[in-house]
């Protein structure tokens, strides 16, 4: 699975998430996931990256946002390892 996979997959399970989903009203999706997918691939890399600054979440939802990212990335079969730095360095 591709990082933009990863992030479309993201996306839609934190867009149906009834409290998160109001922080993206009005937010440009295609910059999101060019944003998301950029900071996704830098994570993968092991360089840190700050996917989802400046909307005002909580540090809940910012968790709640990574366990996202670790079901996608699970169920992407990629090593847990892997899946440990890329919820560090993005959610």
């Amino acid at each position: 699975m591709t990082p933009e996979e990863i992030v479309r997959r993201w996306l839609r399970l934190v867009s149906a998430d009834a409290e998160l989903s109001p922080y993206l009203v009005g937010v440009d999706r295609v910059r999101l996931v060019a944003h998301l997918t950029a900071s996704v691939t830098a994570a993968l890399a092991g360089e840190p990256a700050d996917a989802w600054g400046g909307l005002g979440l909580s540090e809940e939802q910012h968790r709640r946002i990574g366990d996202y990212l670790v079901g996608v990335c699970w169920a992407a079969d990629l090593p847990d390892g892997l899946i440990a730095q890329v919820r560090r360095a993005v959610a």
